[in-house]
């Protein structure tokens, strides 16, 4: 049935289980396709959309979906948790020296990419200016799901990978704010009033995400709540918050949640592993369930027409409007070539474009459909050309590094009447804290390590105990030192017995 059609009816529990069960086994297939794209190298990101396409109209599933708006609020909710999930896995330290490189890129390379792309898609394609400009914006914003997912077969210099990240999650913000502008409002005769827009709307939202992921770390440090599963489920309702307030405020909601998630991320919350599976594992299913929406919503024997312009699009987005973007950008801060053009070809696409090219259909734009249409091909052409083909140049061009030592994933849990907290990890195999005995530990005063579990028999530690690989310990910290006690077991799982006080050199 096509959406918005029919007679009305309420819904009844056998159509609440029919629901339950199509999305159950949507959930199963696209986890099993998990699967196989690790192993095929195929981004996931074609699998999902694979899915929603044979489920439409032209495929066996033979459903009818057309509903614009109910895919594009769908697809802004599963971005937040997406952005969300992605702010909780930035380490502040590898983006930190990255971070005005990056900023610039998520900017000024927009700004570049949308002038050459929006260009030749009027000047080779024979869009409109107005169509040229939405699909310019639309297909300028990268996407960290999509980028990651390939590039963490091959380790890769901090600077490299924290740009990218950084650019991803910074980048939507200002695209949001153009296709927008492009797509609901009359002819922008003012440009430096749309620039002006932009930049208030970033601040706005930056403000606000930065303060709410302080006020939410804070809380949930000095607050213990009643179960461990609630800190995950907390997290996450601030992050959404964050979204809310900055949009509310007429600021960018989604770098209001990115920024707040990265806040929260690199503070040391209580039941962090738990909390940080728990965001991984509701990116996937935001994941899955937009690209298999999107999917649904394309209709393939539509697409004949717009293969050559999204090839033509594409080919200079790829090849001319992203390197030369990175190259203004990031040639004033000495980035080297090598690092440049692993970056101008990890420009990957994701569903953040897709997404975006449904707002001109809900404004109903002009050929509105056709812009989808384009970008959805531009999309899977370039996704499947780019996404294999990441690790190898990572190889060529010699970018690979050792990989560091296993994180402890140390799980920190509020003792709050007691004023302490308890501290658990186990030692994954590749760390240096194998072979280091408990006194060479050398904990704050006010720390100690009360229980070790070792193939699954539990005693209390001498100081003379010698650590494994596989062990499991329990350590009591006091408030005042409970940062210090960390930091030091970080430090000797990174560096072994003789780390220095602060980290593996001495730094934090």
């Amino acid at each position: 049935m096509r959406a918005g059609q029919g007679r009305e009816r309420p819904l009844t529990v056998h159509d609440l289980n029919q629901l339950l069960l199509v999305c159950s086994l949507v959930l199963l297939v696209a986890v099993a396709a998990v699967r196989i794209s690790s192993r095929s190298g195929l981004p996931s990101l074609l699998v999902y959309l694979g899915i929603g396409v044979l489920m439409g109209q032209d495929g066996i599933g033979g459903i009818r979906f057309d509903d614009a708006e109910l895919t594009q609020v769908i697809g802004y909710a599963a971005l937040v948790v997406i952005l969300a999930e992605g702010g909780l896995g930035t380490k502040w330290k590898e983006i930190k020296p990255a971070l005005p490189a990056a900023t610039v890129l998520a900017l000024a390379g927009v700004a570049v990419s949308v002038g050459v792309t929006a260009t030749a898609a009027h000047y080779l394609v024979g869009l409109e200016w107005r169509q040229a400009l939405i699909i310019g914006a639309v297909v300028s914003s990268t996407d960290a799901a999509a980028v990651f997912s390939v590039l963490r077969k091959i380790p890769l210099p901090a600077r490299v990978t924290g740009t990218l990240e950084a650019e991803s999650g910074f980048n939507d913000a200002p695209v949001v704010i153009m296709v927008v502008a492009f797509s609901h409002h009359g002819p922008i005769e003012h440009w430096y009033v749309l620039l002006g827009e932009i930049a208030l709307e970033l601040a706005i939202g930056a403000a606000i995400g930065i303060a709410v992921g302080w006020l939410g770390a804070w809380g949930l440090r000095h607050v213990a709540l009643p179960a461990s599963g609630l800190y995950p489920i907390a997290v996450m309702a601030i992050a959404v918050t964050a979204y809310a307030a900055g949009a509310m405020a007429h600021g960018s909601g989604f770098l209001a949640v990115y920024l707040a998630s990265m806040v929260m991320g690199n503070a040391k919350l209580p039941h962090w592993p738990a909390t940080r599976g728990f965001a991984d594992g509701l990116g996937w299913i935001a994941q899955i369930g937009m690209f298999v929406l999107l999917g649904l919503l394309v209709t393939p024997h539509e697409l004949g027409d717009d293969i050559l312009p999204a090839l033509v699009i594409g080919l200079v987005l790829t090849m001319v409007a992203r390197p030369l973007g990175v190259v203004v950008c990031l040639t004033p801060f000495r980035v080297a070539w090598r690092e440049q053009a692993l970056m101008s070809w990890a420009g990957l696409r994701g569903a953040v474009p897709i997404i975006l090219a449904t707002i001109p259909m809900v404004g109903g734009v002009e050929d509105s459909r056709r812009i989808f249409n384009i970008v959805f091909v531009l999309v899977v052409v370039y996704t499947l050309v780019q996404g294999p083909t990441l690790p190898w140049l990572g190889r060529k061009l010699n970018l690979g590094q050792e990989p560091e030592a296993a994180d402890l994933g140390i799980e920190s849990a509020p003792l709050e009447r007691l004023r302490g907290h308890l501290l658990s990890f186990a030692i994954p195999g590749g760390s240096k804290m194998h072979g280091v005995e408990i006194n060479e530990l050398r904990l704050p005063a006010g720390a100690a390590v009360t229980l070790v579990v070792r193939e699954g028999e539990s005693f209390v530690p001498l100081p003379t105990t010698v650590l494994r690989r596989g062990d499991e310990l329990l350590v009591v910290a006091t408030d005042p030192v409970r940062d210090a006690a960390e930091r030091r077991l970080r430090a000797v799982g990174a560096g072994g017995k003789l780390a220095g006080w602060l980290g593996t050199n001495g730094t934090t």
